[in-house]
């Protein structure tokens, strides 16, 4: 069994942007990324995870904008907000931090910044591309599991695979890219009958299902690698979707939580407005 160390793998990643916009950015562009993050104040984890991608993009030499909303933040204010970072020509990417206030539409809010500047790959129209196989970029998460089965050389093509949860953000997005990388994939669900069963047949088994410890040893097929995404905390720890120690008795190879998908999710962001940023200067929509 191995464990798939997300932030060395994170780490890599980050020093190869780094070195590109120090090198080559620097000299043919002239400018750097400028990734804007719109928060609502309120909520300590988004505090937490504005406060990690504001820390990666300095080590990325990106640079950051964060901007705050109060709380009573309107619709149309939030929408004037986005507006204002779409026409700014400085930046890059856009990044509405979720969650926002209950009587503002996410989707809606999330439609309102221009496709080549949604870095998580959100908007109907970058959806749309991704799922059309013409993507430019992924969500971050979804990438970012792509990115550590490839580190590890785990062959994806003509496995069985199967994700536990069908959110937009990880579930149905990695399925796809997953897809693509010609793996046959389940995806199953709260309705879904037989989830043990059916992920014990899984090559590759991702869990994004938000239930602490959910998998056991009895879900896994020995040899297979499980990718944890679920962050949950209980008595001020932060555990997984997977009971680690049950699981990493059969599993192959197992990423853990902390430490595996999370510092990947924000190093993909880095990489996403990298390329957006890029995209911007081969005459990208604007």
């Amino acid at each position: 069994m191995k464990i798939i160390d997300g932030k060395l793998i994170a780490n890599e990643i980050k020093q190869k942007i780094k070195d590109e916009i120090q090198s080559e950015m620097i000299d043919k562009l002239k400018t750097p990324p400028t990734l804007a993050c719109i928060i609502v104040e309120g909520n300590p984890a988004s505090e937490v995870y504005v406060a990690s991608k504001e820390k990666a993009c300095a080590a990325c030499n990106i640079n950051s904008k964060i901007v705050r909303l109060k709380q009573n933040i309107t619709e149309k204010a939030l929408f004037k907000t986005i507006e204002k970072l779409n026409n700014d020509e400085n930046i890059s990417g856009i990044l509405l931090q979720l969650p926002i206030p209950n009587e503002i539409d996410s989707v809606k809010a999330t439609n309102q910044i221009v496709p080549s500047k949604d870095v998580d790959c959100l908007t109907y129209e970058n959806l749309g591309a991704l799922f059309s196989a013409k993507k430019l970029i992924a969500p971050c998460t979804a990438t970012g599991i792509i990115e550590m089965l490839k580190h590890e050389n785990i062959e994806i093509s003509g496995k069985k695979a199967v994700v536990l949860g069908r959110s937009l953000l990880v579930g149905k997005s990695v399925a796809n890219l997953l897809e693509q990388e010609n793996a046959t994939v389940t995806i199953c669900h709260s309705r879904t009958q037989n989830i043990k069963e059916i992920s014990k047949q899984a090559d590759i088994l991702i869990v994004a299902i938000g239930k602490p410890n959910y998998v056991t040893k009895e879900f896994v097929k020995k040899g297979a690698t499980v990718i944890d995404v679920g962050i949950n905390r209980i008595d001020g720890k932060i555990v997984g979707d997977v009971d680690f120690d049950s699981v990493k008795k059969v599993c192959g190879y197992i990423s853990p939580v902390p430490g595996g998908v999370g510092p990947m999710t924000v190093a993909c962001l880095m990489q996403n407005t990298l390329t957006l940023h890029k995209n911007k200067f081969k005459g990208g929509n604007k």
